[in-house]
């Protein structure tokens, strides 16, 4: 038997009036996760324990089956073990992103945040700003170091994990209040605006249309994390397909393999086809018994509100994922149970990340069904079924 889930990073969202009271996935075109559904089983899931902030770290965490009332130590931390970065027992890690901040004002407190991820900046674009921040900004104490897209790190050296906000949750909004009330971070956000803002690059960017990277946000800190061996937990041998740090970094703590797949860049335009194959691969040619799709780009559009986009991210993945997933392992000759499901809610109304229930998907290949159900939250939710421990679905999958 081999096991699959497919994580629409952010997929659920909340009805819109301007797709006629549906959610971007309930009207969104998915014949294939329907198909899915007809035959198999859907409910909701509440995947974010109470009082746990609703981040992809918490959720995907639960997702695989981790109690992130145990497991979790920050989000940062979980990206570091990605990059490669061996943190000590006193070191604090902390998300650097490169975000998009208004610049009419004349105090970078009355500045405003924009973008997140300035415009889903490339790796390569990312890499060559940074250099700068690092030649400005690292000082004993502090390390900067790279990561994927607009995602990156600080190591603090002795440091204290503080209550820092992600940028996603105050887009549009004026940075003040939100700013760390450490001197030193908060220094290093205002100095690496003044050696962004001009940076040839950036005025490259503008002139492109582009959003510019103009300045370093801290947040998401934590400690070196400790997960248990995912295999020993599950008795499966388990592979990760993802763009994203923060789940690399996930299945470097769990001990499972890392496929690196060409072209995939947790944009709305990642190699989707070569997730899906990179999976099928995994599971018939080298004999694993799990795979964990991770695509970002639902959460991304979610992120910038564009209900358009996020339609196409959710009709992207039943396309060009779960169809040739489904191919694959059929033409393999494998029997499979395939969990498809978001992490947590991104809705375009908010553009920021919910701990509301989720919809799943579960379809089992040896059995045939017949149901009325589609998937999306609605059907959902109208099953009956729901799952109240997120952590609990990896058991549920697996039927243990």
């Amino acid at each position: 038997m081999k096991y699959v889930i497919i994580l629409g990073d952010g997929m659920a969202d909340r009805p819109l009036e301007e797709l006629q009271g549906m959610t971007p996935l309930e009207y969104a075109k998915t014949p294939n996760m329907d198909a899915l559904a007809a035959a198999g089983e859907v409910g909701m899931v509440h995947t974010i324990p109470e009082g746990m902030s609703p981040g992809s770290d918490t959720a995907n965490l639960s997702v695989l089956g981790y109690d992130p009332r145990v497991y979790y130590s920050g989000r940062s931390p979980l990206e570091a073990l990605s990059i490669g970065v061996d943190m000590k027992p006193t070191d604090v890690s902390l998300r650097c992103n490169l975000v998009t901040l208004s610049e009419e004002e004349e105090n970078y407190e009355d500045k405003r945040i924009l973008d997140h991820s300035a415009g889903e900046i490339s790796t390569s674009d990312a890499a060559l700003l940074l250099e700068a921040v690092k030649q400005g900004l690292e000082t004993e104490g502090y390390t900067f170091y790279a990561g994927t897209s607009y995602r990156h790190l600080l190591i603090w050296d002795q440091g204290k994990v503080l209550e820092l906000t992600p940028p996603h949750d105050v887009l549009g909004q004026t940075i003040g209040q939100y700013l760390p009330k450490d001197d030193t971070l908060r220094g290093m956000m205002k100095k690496s605006y003044d050696i962004l803002k001009n940076h040839p690059l950036n005025i490259e960017r503008r002139n492109q249309g582009l959003n510019p990277a103009n300045s370093c946000w801290f947040w998401g800190a934590g400690t070196r994390p400790a997960l248990s061996s995912f295999q020993e937990k599950t008795g499966l041998k388990g592979a990760m397909v993802s763009a994203v740090d923060l789940l690399k970094g996930i299945a470097v703590g769990a001990s499972m393999k890392n496929i690196t797949v060409e072209g995939a860049n947790g944009g709305l335009n990642t190699n989707y086809e070569g997730k899906a194959q990179a999976a099928v691969d995994i599971l018939v040619k080298e004999d694993y018994d799990f795979v964990y799709v991770h695509v970002e780009a639902p959460d991304e559009m979610g992120h910038q509100g564009s209900a358009e986009k996020k339609i196409q991210a959710i009709e992207y993945l039943d396309a060009r994922v779960i169809a040739p997933v489904k191919a694959g392992l059929k033409q393999a000759g494998e029997e499979f149970r395939i969990l498809v499901m978001p992490d947590h809610p991104t809705p375009v109304s908010i553009r920021t990340h919910t701990g509301d229930d989720v919809p799943y998907l579960l379809y089992d290949s040896r059995t045939s069904q017949d149901h009325t159900w589609k998937y999306n939250e609605k059907d959902a939710a109208q099953s009956g079924r729901r799952i109240e421990k997120g952590c609990e679905m990896i058991d549920y999958l697996i039927e243990k």
